[in-house]
């Protein structure tokens, strides 16, 4: 198409609210538009892009037998009152009623219109195992969207949902969607995305993985090994810490400590290492109760971690004089009203420092065993970089950031068993199948390999996914000899199947490569009079790796030949 015809604006200005590039340059190229908080619209180059983005998806999907089809948007609360989730889930789902008081919701996934689409058709073993796909607008009232189509309200994503008569076939099919992922992200020009075990959080199953695009504007903490293949999702990251138990064990003792409210200002006013502290992090469950972690005082708590263990959901507590608990100075000795945990990271230590449940007072020379008696330890601790990794023991865990661009989960029987979705077996007898459930965000994935293919001028789109494939610039196209050229070459281009967006609006060719730059397309061919009087056409590449003078009646076959490598890269 033309580059005059096309809709949207394109500007110099770094808009002032933008905190990440992929988000400027998308706003900069006219590629969306913000209707409100977390909601955009997208322009026809973002268009093309998602497009591309979810062919490649669905090739990928129907080649492990993916079959698409398309859930609705709305859907009574009903459904979600069968799995139990339209009350478990906070204020991310949008409830409503319509004109008659139905209780309605927004879908924000849709694990319970799969299981509603297939619970009369997959009522014998013989229709099994099957996966069902659909690619559509799904909404999660965020609270804090932010940084473009990183963290949005409004979304587009496949979810995918497989359905299976044993758990040994779930988890073959799990890792034949798992090498699918792995083929989508590399045909994307993404090696940055790697597979991290995760928390399932409200999706249920207990085994799960993210795809993170590794990037220093990531919103996740992903958690690494540097000598092995070990990589987790910080919520999900086994916390390793050992003790040296002491050789002797000192009497426990209550001492003054005035004004010592924080583990730091405790251990300095008793001159002792933070690791010989216990420290307590208090947080409350929905009904109010109070949950008290004991843990190391140089560790910090994983709240999900908490949270799976107890069953509920928990937030920080709100300490009040009825409570009975003494904040600043909590210990377990004598404490009341509250769940006890305790960490990993208290294992086989001893002689710590702890509070008394008295203002201004701590015990010294703490051994849990002895003054508290037999207790659980469990994995309630973030990890940390230089901790102990768990699947090789070496003291070698690396923290960086990342972006979940896609998620695979384990279901089990979680939805079916709640929602009475059952087959008959081989003897007659009536079973759940188990699920498996595959998401891909396609709006984030391409703000993703923006934010990893651009420089200070714009995107630098991969030859698979670009807007298209080739932009032709007719410099000065008030030459007539210019302009004839390039019409000429852009019938040619087309003729051939090229996708081109054609240039020849009468600017100068500051604004012209400006746009170009904007629009991120992998090659430029410039035409202009300059070039005319050699009988050749410039090639540029938009990474500037390629800059070859090509002669008029070589074109063609060039850009046809330099798309297929470009395509194999």
């Amino acid at each position: 198409m033309k580059l005059e015809k096309l809709v949207g604006e394109r500007f110099k200005e770094r808009p002032a609210d933008c905190t990440i590039d992929s988000h400027a340059l998308m706003i900069r190229g006219g590629y969306i538009k913000q209707v409100t908080a977390g909601i955009f619209s997208s322009f026809p180059i973002m268009k093309r892009i998602t497009h591309k983005i979810e062919n490649i998806v669905r090739e990928e999907m129907d080649a492990i037998d993916g079959q698409e089809v398309v859930f609705p948007v709305v859907m009574p609360a009903s459904l979600w009152q069968e799995s139990g989730r339209y009350e478990s889930v906070g204020k991310e789902l949008m409830r409503f009623t319509d004109r008659n008081d139905t209780p309605l919701v927004l879908g924000m996934t849709h694990e319970e219109a799969a299981v509603h689409m297939v619970r009369e058709y997959g009522n014998s073993y013989t229709k099994y195992p099957f996966m069902i796909y659909q690619i559509q607008t799904k909404l999660r009232d965020e609270a804090r969207p932010r940084a473009g189509l990183i963290r949005v309200r409004e979304f587009t994503m496949k979810d995918g949902y497989s359905y299976h008569t044993s758990q040994e076939d779930l988890d073959m099919y799990y890792e034949v969607c798992h090498k699918a992922y792995e083929r989508i992200y590399a045909r994307l020009g993404l090696p940055q995305v790697i597979s991290v075990e995760s928390d399932s959080g409200m999706m249920g199953g207990k085994v799960s993985h993210e795809f993170m695009f590794l990037t220093p504007v990531g919103e996740d903490t992903i958690i690494t090994c540097r000598d092995c293949d070990y990589r987790a999702n910080l919520e999900a990251a086994v916390a390793l810490i050992k003790n040296k138990a002491p050789n002797t064990l000192e009497p426990l003792q209550k001492v003054h400590t005035p004004n010592t409210k924080t583990i730091e200002d405790v251990c300095a006013y008793l001159k002792l290492p933070i690791e010989n502290s216990c420290k307590a992090v208090i947080y409350q469950k929905t009904n109010g109760e109070y949950v008290v972690l004991f843990i190391r005082g140089d560790c910090d708590a994983n709240e999900t971690k908490i949270a799976n263990h107890i069953g509920e959901e928990i937030h920080v507590a709100t300490i009040t004089q009825a409570s009975g608990l003494v904040a600043g100075f909590l210990g377990p000795i004598d404490i009341n009203n509250a769940q006890i945990l305790f960490d990993n990271s208290l294992k086989n230590s001893g002689n710590l420092c702890c509070g008394a449940n008295e203002i201004d007072y701590h015990y010294t020379g703490f051994n849990i065993e002895r003054d508290f008696g037999e207790v659980e330890y469990h994995d309630f601790s973030k990890a940390t970089e230089g901790g102990i990794c768990p699947s090789c023991s070496q003291p070698s865990l690396a923290i960086s950031r990342g972006i979940e661009v896609g998620n695979i989960f384990q279901l089990g029987e979680k939805y079916t068993r709640s929602m009475e979705m059952k087959y008959i077996d081989e003897n007659g007898k009536a079973n759940y199948p188990v699920m498996g459930c595959y998401g891909f965000g396609v709006g984030r994935t391409a703000a993703s390999v923006c934010e990893a293919y651009h420089d200070d001028y714009g995107p630098i789109w991969p030859m698979a996914i670009a807007p298209w494939q080739v932009h032709l610039c007719c410099v000065k196209s008030q030459d007539e000899e210019t302009k004839i050229y390039a019409e000429k070459l852009y019938e040619q281009l087309k003729a051939q199947g090229i996708e081109v967006i054609y240039d020849d609006r009468p600017v100068s060719p500051g604004v012209m490569f400006s746009d170009a730059d904007l629009l991120g397309v992998p090659i430029r061919i410039i035409a202009s009079p300059r070039n005319m009087k050699e009988g050749s056409s410039e090639i540029v590449t938009r990474d500037k790796s390629i800059k070859d003078m090509v002669k008029h009646e070589d074109v063609v076959p060039y850009i046809q030949r330099l798309i297929g490598e470009l395509m194999a890269i």
